[in-house]
């Protein structure tokens, strides 16, 4: 039986480590890090991530300032108001929460955040720092989900070097840093995705799989090399009927009763990647409070 990866737990260690640095960081500047929110709208999933990333940034004595905007705002109005935090000074991190409502141009927003307060490590400078630097710098923005991951893959006290990794999904939020972040760790780097030919063969050989696809359940027992480690991204919700009662339930893109036969360790969903995206998050907010004093 595979051991289950408590994402919870390993988060909140890491929370927990953080707390204790910004602490000690209010005595030594008597300042804390402060995180600015966006959120455009009332999309209710968006309302639970925003309420979660706050939560756990006050936890750890990170400053939160929450800019909950209308649905109808101008895509030059959004842009003013970041370029104020862009400028503010007890700002460190800014979080634009996705999606933004189609009138509003994503990357166009992105692009407009200082790099330096970047705290979901998507501009394209932290993008192409985390490509060009040749180890996993502490100092760096980089995206939460992934990094989050490499926590993971690292909790387990193994070497990665020389690992055959196979990432699913190739996204600039996941799949992409995700493939940068393995091969710094030395790893040997394939990157599969939705036009991958013979894909369950390819996964067969990942002595590491992350999958970032998107899709409930594609990843089969069969698909997962024995003892190889399974790190679940996905964030599905099917429909089941239970009892006669249709009941929706968050799955992973890994069906994970199979999956847990084969792998050595795998995430579960929920439960998994999710908490260690939001400490992540913290953790960059951190980062870019302590570069402002280098």
């Amino acid at each position: 039986m595979s051991k289950i990866i408590d994402g919870k737990l390993i988060a909140q260690n890491l929370k927990d480590r953080l707390k204790k640095e910004i602490i000690e960081l209010n005595k030594k500047h008597n300042q804390v890090p402060g995180l600015a929110v966006i959120q455009v709208g009332n999309v209710a999933a968006s309302s639970v991530y925003v309420k979660a990333k706050t939560k756990s940034a006050l936890e750890v004595g990170i400053e939160v300032i929450d800019h909950h905007l209308d649905e109808n705002i101008s895509e030059k109005e959004l842009i003013e108001i970041i370029k104020k935090l862009n400028n503010q000074d007890n700002v460190n991190g800014i979080l634009v929460q996705l999606p933004l409502p189609n009138h509003i141009n994503e990357q166009f927003i992105l692009d407009t955040i200082n790099p330096n307060k970047d705290a979901d490590g998507f501009h394209p400078l932290n993008v192409g720092n985390l490509s060009i630097s040749a180890t996993n710098d502490e100092n760096l923005l980089i995206p939460c989900t992934p990094y989050g991951c490499l926590h993971m893959l690292k909790s387990l006290d193994i070497d990665l070097k020389g690992k055959n990794a196979v990432v699913i999904g190739r996204s600039n939020i996941v799949g992409k840093p995700m493939a940068q972040l393995l091969l710094k760790e030395s790893c040997t780097v394939t990157i599969a995705h939705s036009k991958t030919r013979d894909l369950p063969n390819i996964c067969n050989k990942a002595d590491i799989l992350i999958a970032a696809v998107g899709k409930a359940e594609i990843v089969r027992g069969d698909w997962i090399k024995e003892g190889a480690i399974v790190i679940d991204v996905g964030i599905n919700r099917i429909q089941l009927k239970v009892n006669g009662e249709t009941k929706n339930k968050l799955v992973g893109d890994v069906n994970f009763d199979e999956g847990k036969l084969k792998a050595s360790a795998i995430t579960p969903v929920p439960g998994g990647v999710g908490p260690m995206t939001i400490a992540c998050l913290l953790r960059n907010t951190t980062i870019a409070f302590k570069n402002n004093f280098k």
